[in-house]
């Protein structure tokens, strides 16, 4: 049974995307997360992307400004300002009109690996 008509079951849709299903999964679920570690001491302007290729990390936000608690977060790079490791992250908490997304500099300290 196919709703709405004349379309295209999902198997359909698939087989014409041109990805077989023995492509190599986009998105491995055997590999262990590893800590999201500050890179290397950059040069003291540099900034540094979060993961290895450039691309965010998920981390688990504790207690940041103005919403107490742990939040799910992307970490997305990070910087050293006067001695100290800082990650911009975003997270999403729940505010008064539902969820609002927040981008943030915090200290490492408050980041832990998901």
């Amino acid at each position: 049974m196919q709703r709405g008509g004349a379309r295209q079951s999902l198997a359909e849709r698939a087989a014409l995307s041109g990805r077989s299903s023995a492509d190599p999964d986009p998105m491995p679920r055997d590999v262990p997360p590893t800590a999201p570690t500050p890179p290397p001491a950059p040069a003291a302007s540099a900034g540094g992307a979060a993961g290895r290729g450039g691309e965010g990390r998920h981390c688990w936000v504790h207690d940041p400004p103005d919403a107490p608690g742990t939040w799910p977060g992307l970490l997305v790079e990070w910087r050293q300002r006067h001695g100290a490791w800082q990650g911009r992250v975003t997270y999403a908490v729940t505010g008064p009109d539902g969820p609002a997304l927040i981008e943030n500099w915090l200290p490492a300290a408050r980041l832990e690996p998901r």
